[in-house]
């Protein structure tokens, strides 16, 4: 079944275990953000996952700070995260929220990504991270780019052109 872990931490209240998790969240995000990419990793379970949209899963704490690190030289920074609830049961929370980052693109400009999380907690001792992850509520760059062509010219060339397809 599951490995027991003692009780080297007392059983708290539900306000006491989610004040805990909101206080490592802040953590996470001062650390992430001023480059302490192997303190971010130290919040997660030594067997934590870490899956980011549109890139494979990363297990582990050295796996989870490289993908942290790569993440920030893609141009992630600037991440603000709030715990909008935290559901307890015994050594395992499930912790939800929202999260803003910049996003620094390659031509100079900035982005900002909104989104929701998804985190699960176990006690090992002390609160860790075994998985989290996180979707962005904008849409998709393709979407973006046919949203750019002039509406004019898509329901004037539609009808007139044979071959014309639409994109998904």
């Amino acid at each position: 079944m599951y490995p027991s872990y003692g009780n080297a931490v007392p059983h708290a209240g539900n306000k006491s275990v989610e004040a805990t998790i909101r206080e490592l969240v802040q953590d996470f995000c001062t650390a992430f953000n001023t480059g302490n990419y192997d303190q971010c990793a130290r919040i997660f379970a030594p067997d934590g996952f870490l899956m980011p949209p549109s890139r494979d899963a990363v297990q582990g704490i050295k796996p989870i700070e490289r993908t942290l690190q790569q993440l920030a030289d893609l141009g992630y920074g600037d991440v603000r995260m709030e715990t909008t609830r935290v559901d307890v049961s015994t050594e395992i929370a499930v912790e939800m929220g929202k999260y803003t980052a910049s996003i620094r693109l390659e031509n100079g400009a900035t982005v900002v990504d909104r989104g929701k999380y998804l985190t699960s907690w176990h006690r090992l001792g002390a609160w860790r991270i075994m998985a989290t992850c996180w979707s962005t509520n904008l849409p998709r760059i393709a979407d973006l780019e046919s949203d750019r062509q002039p509406p004019d010219s898509a329901e004037s060339t539609e009808g007139n052109q044979p071959n014309s397809q639409k994109s998904a």
